[in-house]
């Protein structure tokens, strides 16, 4: 691996460190206001950040103005994909905030990085055909949902925070669907300002609707929301664009999956949550399901 390989590679795992670690932000959010507030706040503050780091990026020339003349590039395009992946982001955030606030922020993390998964297959559905390993990857992912949220309950159901956890992986995978359709289309940046800008306007009208939002819980939740807003939707997402230039996908694959044990140690030791050994053991398989079905198959030759 050169030194730009390697870079791009730390800035990667820089990226999914900061996604990780926001898991405790959010837990620690969603005790001072309700998922759609807070979503509300993080988002416009994100909106706000991308904007500067547009208007930065085009005064330093670093913008393709060559295409169309002006700030906005391929205005039709981008309305479009800002709302397509602005809902689908908007869903998959709302029920991944409700169901932080009801459970700890390992199982968040890794339930959340299923979507790892639950891309390739649900690229079945667009005529792409999963091989053996895929197949056998979901498989061990299932039963490492078992062991972290079900194992030694006396009943076979998840509670209501796991639902929307696992609801909010399958949004998140058809967000990073619609995201790989209209990304080779559009600035990269711009159209993660678009999503945003339609996330924060779809929370603040379920925030005035189902919540009752108040000075004093902004106030309460300011830290966990500018680190989310600032630093989760806005600096991660920037190191992840630059982190993804020139670098071997797998690579890429694997430094972003570390989001899932970033956020199990964050939980750890910052707000002293702990793990049972079978419910460790499930998050290994998890993460291990994730890891492999990233890693290329063996072709054989003949």
């Amino acid at each position: 691996m050169d030194q730009k390989q390697l870079r791009n590679t730390l800035l990667l795992v820089c990226g999914a460190f900061i996604w990780g670690t926001a898991f405790v932000a959010q837990s620690v959010g969603s005790d001072y206001m309700g998922p759609y507030t807070f979503l509300a706040g993080r988002s416009w503050l994100a909106c706000a950040f991308l904007l500067g780091l547009m208007a930065v990026l085009r005064k330093m020339g670093r913008t393709n103005t060559a295409a169309e003349p002006g700030f906005w590039q391929n205005k039709k395009v981008l309305v479009k994909g800002g709302i397509s992946c602005g809902a689908a982001l908007f869903a998959a955030s709302a029920a991944q905030q409700m169901g932080i606030g009801t459970t700890s922020t390992a199982k968040a993390g890794f339930m959340t990085a299923l979507y790892v998964v639950l891309v390739p297959v649900t690229s079945i559905f667009f005529g792409s055909r999963p091989g053996v390993k895929l197949w056998g990857c979901v498989v061990v992912s299932v039963v490492g949902l078992y062991l972290l949220c079900l194992a030694g309950r006396d009943t076979l159901s998840l509670t209501g925070g796991e639902w929307q956890l696992l609801l909010c992986a399958a949004l998140f995978t058809l967000q990073i669907m619609l995201v790989n359709h209209f990304s080779p289309q559009l600035d990269g940046i711009q159209l993660s300002f678009m999503q945003f800008l339609v996330v924060a306007v779809l929370s603040t009208v379920f925030m005035f609707a189902f919540e009752t939002p108040t000075i004093e819980q902004f106030r309460g939740a300011a830290v966990s929301i500018a680190y989310c807003g600032i630093m989760s939707s806005g600096v991660a997402y920037t190191l992840q664009i630059v982190g993804q230039k020139e670098l071997d996908p797998t690579i890429a694959s694997l430094a972003m999956c570390l989001e899932s044990v970033f956020s199990a140690l964050a939980g750890w030791l910052i707000l002293g949550e702990t793990l049972s050994a079978t419910e460790l053991c499930g998050c290994v398989l998890m993460f291990g399901a994730i890891v492999a079905s990233q890693l290329p198959e063996k072709r054989r030759v003949g």
